[in-house]
């Protein structure tokens, strides 16, 4: 069963996030896998816990 882990600042609204679900999943159901078999997290993570270049992505993109 394929698992894919998804990070992104938290901000997307519902539609969003299930789009990028089902997008996630057709690419798998279009290489033969069961839609059922395919799981997708989205894991939200605050901008000040996330580095870029040494710096929070909080100070780079306000």
């Amino acid at each position: 069963m394929p698992s894919v882990h998804v990070y992104l600042w938290p901000g997307r609204d519902a539609r969003v996030k299930k789009n990028i679900i089902q997008g996630i999943t057709k690419v798998f159901e279009d290489n033969g896998i069961p839609v059922q078999a395919v799981e997708v997290i989205l894991h939200e993570v605050p901008k000040e816990n996330w580095g870029l270049g040494g710096v929070p992505a909080s100070e780079k993109f306000p």
